[in-house]
């Protein structure tokens, strides 16, 4: 196989929607070191990969080449994200509405 390499930021969910995120849940004054940005941005793009790399191996044994919002609800279930399965399938039915 051939070995790619993958730059950081193609690897990282932008900083700046981290950080964007994390204030909307913190209070006005609340400071956020660069640490714990970098830590966050690091977490929440190993899961994105995580649930998204679960979704795509069912697809390819499915022979589908389109990874579906059920496939991603399935996958986080299959990887025990279970709690998060409810709301999001209430806010997909809500989206697609």
């Amino acid at each position: 196989g051939s070995h790619m390499t993958v730059r950081e930021q193609d690897r990282f969910m932008p900083i700046a929607n981290v950080i964007r995120i994390m204030r909307r849940i913190l209070p006005a004054h609340a400071k956020i070191s660069d640490d714990s940005k970098e830590t966050i941005q690091e977490c929440v793009s190993e899961y994105i990969s995580f649930i998204t790399g679960e979704a795509n191996e069912r697809c390819q044994r499915e022979q589908r080449k389109t990874i579906t919002a059920e496939d991603v609800l399935w996958a986080m279930s299959k990887l025990g994200f279970d709690d998060y399965i409810e709301p999001l399938t209430l806010y997909l039915h809500r989206y697609r509405e």
